[in-house]
This record gives C-alpha cells, sequence and structure tokens, in this order.
C-alpha cells in the first residue's frame, strides 16, 4: 500500500477490490439556454492500477449528445489534476439536455 496513505486505505485486503474514497463536486455549465449544473464524482483510489492515476473524476451527464455523446472525464496523479481535466472536458462541447 502507499506511504502517507489515510488509514480507510488499510480497509483494503487485495489491489483487485480497487477500494476508493469518493469526493463529489458541483460546477455549473452557462450556455445561452440557461446554466446546467454538473454533479462530480471523484474517485480515489488506494492502489490504482496505473500508480500515476490514482484520481478519476466523471461527470454526472453526458455533452454533445446530439453528435458524438461523452460522459466528460479526467484521471490525474492529484484530485485537482482530475477535477480540473473533467472541468475543460465539460466546457469542450454543449450540454444539450
Amino acid at each position: 500500500m502507499m506511504v502517507g496513505m489515510n488509514e480507510w486505505g488499510f480497509a483494503q485486503t487485495h489491489p483487485s477490490q480497487e477500494l476508493a474514497q469518493i469526493h463529489y463536486f458541483s460546477v455549473k455549465k452557462t450556455q445561452a439556454a440557461g446554466a446546467i449544473e454538473f454533479l462530480i464524482t471523484v474517485k480515489e483510489y488506494v492502489t490504482p492500477q496505473e500508480p500515476t492515476m490514482r484520481f478519476f473524476a466523471q461527470a454526472d451527464k453526458e455533452i454533445n449528445r446530439q453528435t458524438a455523446p461523452y460522459r466528460p472525464s479526467g484521471w490525474g496523479h492529484s484530485m485537482l489534476d482530475a477535477l480540473a481535466e473533467c472541468i475543460r472536458a465539460i466546457d469542450r462541447f454543449p450540454y444539450e439536455g
């Protein structure tokens, strides 16, 4: 297990369990039709499959649905990296509810 890990990480008995702590964030995207709120869930893994990708962020809504639907997400070594990547993805295309 990772050095400096929070005590909750010791509950994982095997890396295949992929134990993660969940963090929630909210961000609004302003468009011509009004503001759309996105809920972003960030998973902080104890032992990620890829060591440099400890955090995974994913939005609750798809964007660009009429052309090529995409659920914004982001990976990173830190929570900031993953969250920022996800928010940049939200900003990249319109929300077409």
